[in-house]
Parts: C-alpha cells; structure tokens; sequence
C-alpha cells in the first residue's frame, strides 16, 4: 500500500468519525449526514481499489477517468442542491403559516385584553 493510499484512507476515516462525532452532539441532522458518509465511504473504497475509476469508465464508456469524476461530482452537486431547494421551499412555507397563525393569535389576545 503506497503511502497516498495510507493517507487518504486514513484522513476518510477521520472525516466519518468527525461526521458521526456531530450526528451524535445533534449539530448535523441525519438526513444531511447521508451525503458525507456515502461520499466518504466512496473514497475509502477509490483508495482501497487503486484502478477502480478506470474500470468505471470504460464501464460507461467514458475516455478518461478524470472526465467521469467531474461529471460523478456534477451531478451529485445538482441532486443535493435540489433537495436544499426543496427543503428551503418547504420551510418558507411553514415560515408563512406559522406567521398567519401567530398573527391570528395575537388579534385574538388583543381583543380578550381589551374586554
């Protein structure tokens, strides 16, 4: 085992234990933590599996392994960021209602403390 592989492997396997580290003090949600522990297991696996990205390659028919990578990367960035716009559109939403109905309630409390 070269001295990268040892390396990388070993800087991914901290970056888990970081992971789950703020999983477990409840600063990063499950749901959130999903991309970086997937994200991190692919790494430990690339580095364990040295010619692993040229077998996916030629696997999809892609001339560089390099190419795929960027475009593996792409696309991951553009799923995760609409799941964030997602997430984003529903919580102004509930922003909204939650608004609405503090206002209704304030009306409410308004009109009982002038009787």
């Amino acid at each position: 085992m070269g001295r990268i592989q040892f390396i990388s492997i070993a800087v991914s396997l901290l970056f888990l234990g970081y992971v789950l580290g703020q999983i477990k003090k409840g600063r990063l949600r499950e749901e959130y933590a999903f991309i970086w522990i997937v994200s991190t297991f692919a790494l430990i696996l690339f580095s364990l599996w040295r010619n692993g990205f040229e077998v996916l390659a030629q696997a999809f028919g892609v001339i560089a392994p390099p190419n795929l990578i960027f475009t593996a990367a792409i696309f991951a960035i553009l799923v995760y960021l609409l799941h964030l716009s997602l997430s984003a559109s529903k919580m102004h939403a509930q922003n909204k209602t939650l608004a609405q109905e503090i206002a209704l309630l304030k009306e409410k409390l308004d009109k009982l403390d002038s009787k």
